[in-house]
């Protein structure tokens, strides 16, 4: 029986969790957030390491690095009223 804890896959998965699900929980929230309905799918569905979820972020939806921190440091997400 192999040990998973012991594999190095196991910890090279776990690694990567940790950095690609910050990533796109903050990219599907700002595309749900602006209301980009193909985005959103495409972000769901697709799988990139975070390479897509960054680009979104800083390149199509404009957010800034103090952006991103603001969310981390207050630890909530405000959605616009209308």
């Amino acid at each position: 029986m192999i040990n998973f804890w012991n594999a190095p896959i196991f910890w090279l998965m776990v690694v990567l969790l940790i950095w690609t699900i910050p990533w796109k929980g903050y990219a599907l929230w700002t595309a749900a957030k602006r209301n980009e309905k193909g985005w959103f799918v495409v972000l769901l569905l697709v799988n990139t390491l975070a390479i897509l979820e960054i680009y979104y972020i800083f390149i199509v939806a404009k957010k800034d690095i103090k952006d991103i921190k603001a969310v981390v440091k207050n630890n909530k997400i405000e959605f616009e009223k209308k």
